[in-house]
């Protein structure tokens, strides 16, 4: 979802309630999905271009299977 966040968008952060919460509409956030293209990778050959491919998302730990 941090790609879909454009300069200039409301953000609101409350800490005592722990609160992270873009101020867009999900009209607008699915528009952007829409047009969102997934970036070249940055490394292609070598170690990270290893790790890149083959580590699991960081909500999973971030370690390769």
């Amino acid at each position: 979802m941090i790609a879909f966040i454009k300069e200039g968008d409301s953000i609101t952060i409350d800490a005592h309630k722990l609160l992270l919460q873009l101020n867009v509409d999900d009209a607008e956030i699915e528009r952007r999905r829409g047009e969102w293209k997934q970036p070249a990778p940055r490394y292609t050959r070598g170690v990270l271009a290893k790790y890149a491919a083959l580590a699991l998302p960081a909500n999973k730990g971030a370690v390769t299977g």
